[in-house]
Parts: structure tokens; C-alpha cells; sequence
């Protein structure tokens, strides 16, 4: 199955409109849907690994215009959107109570939670609109952390290319249970995020 699915990805990564759907699923990333980008980002690049320094800045404008989407919910809409989201983590509770302590780290929690670990970048954008962090200083920070997220296994799949490929094509299960349990251990990880 994991075969079929994997042999797909490449097929559409050569689609015409490969570019929009990967914008549009880094968006919907950013601000509220479970999703793993890298699921069409990697097939796209080992598709044409030309065009691996595209496909990165794509992610990343298209991921930080979710985050401010994500933040605008968390500011404007948390009851309706917001809080079924973030309860979808294990997040449920009083969040004003840590209001104060996330603005004082918030642009830390963005940078880090963002970009380097398994923690959805939702949560983290949700939560600083819902506690006021400075907008200027969460889109400052969100374009740092998804710039890292997203060109650094662009520029190791760019150096790397036809070497990833033969460890996709021969290794495709191990690839899969690892990506899956980093996607796990995000969603154990988000709870812990606002715990004082």
C-alpha cells in the first residue's frame, strides 16, 4: 500500500498544479488541519530536484500566510474554531491563565515549536492569537522557523537527490514508521506546551 501511495505521490508531483496543492496544504497546515506537508513536498523534489529551492519558498510563504490565518483565529474566533482544534491536541483549559508567561516566551515557542520540533505549528499559531503575542514579532519569528522547517530537507534533498530516492525506493516502510512516530510524538508533545 505504502508502495502504491508512494509511486502516486510521484506521479502528481508532476502535475500541472502540483505547486497550488502544496501551497494549499502548507496553509492548511499552518492553521487547521493535522497534515504532514512533507508527504508531497519530498516526492515533488525528488521529482525535479531543480526546482527544490522553489518548492521550499512556496512552503514557507504559503505556511506563515496560514499561521497569520491560524493566528487570526485564535484572536478573533477561538470558542467557534480555535478551542475544538486545539481539544483535538489535548489542549482543553484556561488558556488566559498563561497568557502573560506565553507573551514573555512567545516569540521563543514560535521559533522553536515552529520549526524545529514535532509540535503542530498550529498550535503554536492558534495560541499566539489567542494570548495577544505582538504579530509583528510572531510573523518575524514564523518566517525564521518555517524558512528552517521547510528549505533545510529542500537543500539536503537538492545535495542528496538520487541517494534519497534509492533510500525511498528501497527503505519506503522504515521512512513511514519514522516520519509517523515524530507525527505521534507531536501530538503527545502539545498538551505539555502551556502546562506552567
Amino acid at each position: 500500500m505504502l508502495q502504491g501511495v508512494y509511486d502516486w505521490s510521484l506521479r502528481m508531483a508532476r502535475h500541472r498544479h502540483a505547486e497550488r496543492a502544496l501551497a494549499a496544504l502548507c496553509f492548511a497546515e499552518s492553521s487547521f488541519i493535522p497534515a504532514l506537508p512533507e508527504v508531497m513536498l519530498l516526492p515533488m523534489i525528488l521529482a525535479e530536484r531543480a526546482k527544490a529551492w522553489r518548492y521550499a519558498a512556496i512552503c514557507t510563504v504559503s505556511s506563515v500566510i496560514g499561521g497569520v490565518a491560524g493566528y487570526l483565529i485564535g484572536y478573533f474566533l477561538f470558542e467557534a474554531v480555535g478551542e475544538p482544534i486545539l481539544n483535538l491536541y489535548g489542549m482543553s483549559g484556561d488558556f488566559e491563565q498563561i497568557a502573560g508567561k506565553y507573551n514573555e516566551y512567545g516569540w521563543l515557542m514560535v521559533l522553536i515549536g515552529g520549526g524545529i520540533t514535532p509540535i503542530p505549528y498550529k498550535v503554536i499559531t492558534i495560541a499566539s492569537g489567542l494570548t495577544q503575542l505582538d504579530f509583528v514579532t510572531f510573523v518575524a519569528a514564523s518566517i525564521v522557523a518555517r524558512g528552517v522547517r521547510f528549505f533545510l530537507p529542500c537543500a539536503l534533498l537538492y545535495k542528496f537527490g538520487p541517494q534519497a530516492k534509492r533510500l525511498m525506493d528501497t527503505r519506503l516502510n522504515q521512512v513511514f514508521w519514522v516520519s509517523l512516530v515524530l507525527v505521534v510524538l507531536g501530538f503527545v508533545a502539545a498538551p505539555y506546551l502551556f502546562k506552567g
